[in-house]
């Protein structure tokens, strides 16, 4: 049974009218859920010169701690749920993968880090510590940032957010402490600069697959469809702040919402009910490798720089100084760059780790594996030389398994830069 919704007038700053008032109000019908309030969004009307104005609200937000309910619910529904509060498979690993292809999957990624970086000089010390140029993004705007050694070895890849008050990132799980430890070290007597870890405050989710345009116009939240990857709007959810942003930390096409965990399971139900596959983090982590999108532990290490992972439009080159700065130019200015990320289609299993060889020479290492969506669609993500192989070769992994070189989505969508001769 539908139930209407009608939303009372709610007011916040907006990004590019500061001073300037915006009323939210909207009203529409979706299924009701057993001893759950139905999901509301609110959306923007024309600007009120007689209504005051109130801050937007801050992600610093104290919800009470984080509710099980929902991993409970799952759990009953025959999920498989890890003692840390992981999902990882809901049983329907194919159908999730196939939906990924051509509908719409929704994931809890609430294991990944979330860190909010707050103060007066947000901006300025995230532009000195990671790749990404922070100082040409306003509000409302996000990117891909990548923090890296001083001597461009990759950490992690950011997702962030440029929010009123704050800057939120999105890590991967195993970085999230390290991260936050880093850069509170680099935080001087005199920066105006508060790192929070608000991991165990929030929620995240990630919508992913061609039909994921068509889920957010059932939610009326179309006004995102076709905006800038990074753009973000924040609403309300049975009084919730619920932040919707474009991409994924996976793609630049779907969406991520950032909600605290009282509003979580109501937003879970009402994106089944409007079609969503929910995916579990194994299929997810299968959905990561075949769109070839590197992590921490298998692509981003020590081992590896910043531009052999191919990251290149979470990059700068013109920014000024930032940690790893100077290896980063120097690596392109003499085509320093060696070795090249690829996505390898294999003829059978084989463990990451494994050598890549051509001719019987060794030529770079397979570093991700997976079975694919049927279990033997074997694929995987390796470093090559640059000058051994590229797109379309055949090399040998480990003993004897045969795999040719292809293109991924997420790294084919990076553009390399170039420094012209004044930089």
């Amino acid at each position: 049974m539908a139930v209407p919704i009608s939303l009372s007038t709610t007011t916040i700053c907006t990004p590019t009218l500061p001073h300037r008032s915006v009323n939210y109000t909207r009203s529409f019908h979706l299924p009701s859920f057993p001893h759950n309030k139905p999901f509301c969004i609110l959306r923007r009307n024309q600007p009120s010169s007689t209504t005051v104005v109130a801050a937007a609200t801050p992600f610093d937000l104290s919800p009470p701690p984080i509710d099980h309910d929902l991993y409970d619910d799952m759990a009953i529904a025959g999920a498989k749920v890890s003692e840390d509060w992981v999902i990882e498979t809901f049983n329907n690993d194919e159908e999730a993968l196939d939906a990924a292809d051509n509908g719409t999957v929704v994931v809890d990624l609430s294991h990944y880090g979330r860190i909010r970086v707050s103060g007066d000089d947000r901006i300025q010390f995230l532009h000195n510590q990671s790749t990404a140029n922070f100082e040409a993004l306003s509000e409302g705007r996000g990117c891909d940032t990548v923090f890296v050694t001083p001597t461009a070895r990759t950490i992690d890849i950011a997702q962030a957010w440029i929010m009123k008050t704050a800057v939120t990132l999105v890590v991967s799980p195993s970085t999230s402490e390290s991260i936050s430890k880093m850069l509170n070290k680099y935080i001087f007597f005199a920066d105006k600069v508060e790192i929070q870890d608000i991991s165990d405050k929030t929620c995240l989710f990630a919508i992913v697959g061609p039909k994921s345009n068509q889920v957010m116009m059932d939610l009326n939240l179309g006004d995102l469809i076709g905006q800038p990857y990074g753009s973000h709007k924040h609403y309300s959810v049975d009084g919730n702040p619920v932040t919707v942003a474009v991409g994924s930390v996976i793609s630049e096409e779907g969406f991520s919402l950032l909600m605290p965990p009282a509003a979580a399971g109501l937003i879970w139900k009402t994106l089944l009910s409007h079609g969503a596959t929910p995916m579990g983090s194994n299929a997810w982590e299968t959905y990561r490798i075949i769109q070839g999108r590197p992590a921490p532990g298998s692509e981003l290490t020590d081992e590896f720089n910043v531009l052999e992972a191919g990251l290149w439009n979470a990059i700068s080159v013109n920014k000024g100084c930032y940690k790893g700065q100077e290896t980063i130019a120097r690596l392109i200015t003499y085509d320093g760059i060696k070795q090249k990320l690829w996505g390898i289609q294999l003829s059978s299993a084989v463990e990451p780790g494994s050598p890549i060889t051509v001719e019987g020479k060794k030529v770079g290492k397979l570093t991700s594996y997976t079975g694919g969506n049927k279990g033997n669609e074997h694929f995987g993500l390796g470093y090559i030389k640059k000058k051994a192989a590229s797109k379309g070769d055949t090399v040998v992994v480990g003993d004897n398994v045969s795999g040719t070189v292809v293109d991924v989505p997420y790294l084919a969508r990076q553009h390399p830069l170039v420094l012209s001769s004044k930089q």
